[in-house]
């Protein structure tokens, strides 16, 4: 898997500043639904929790279900009150974790 595309409206925003945060991940998304050339379910494996923190504090929790569609793109604010580090995890079906951070600095 590659590292998720993560993009922020501005790194360095002044206190209470909201900022604007769009990040996409790579990946296939297999509902379980889909049959292979065999006739056989291809087994689920879907990103099935999406976690972001701000300095380690918790920021927003997501979990997605089934109809999800491939290749995830999330996008969310959130008021900007200190510098750190924003950090975002994806976890798949199959144990898979995908971690992306960015860094904001406050311009006062």
């Amino acid at each position: 898997m590659s590292k998720p595309r993560i993009w922020i409206s501005n790194a360095k925003p002044k206190t209470g500043e909201l900022v604007r945060v769009r990040a996409l991940v790579e990946h296939r998304m297999e509902s379980g639904l889909r049959l292979n050339k065999e006739g056989q379910a291809v087994p689920r494996n879907i990103i099935h929790d999406f976690k972001a923190t701000f300095n380690g504090e918790p920021l927003f929790n997501w979990q997605p279900e089934t109809a999800i569609s491939q290749n995830p793109y999330i996008e969310f604010t959130f008021v900007a009150r200190q510098s750190g580090a924003l950090e975002m995890s994806w976890t798949d079906d199959q144990g898979s974790i995908i971690n992306g951070q960015t860094e904001l600095t406050i311009q006062d």
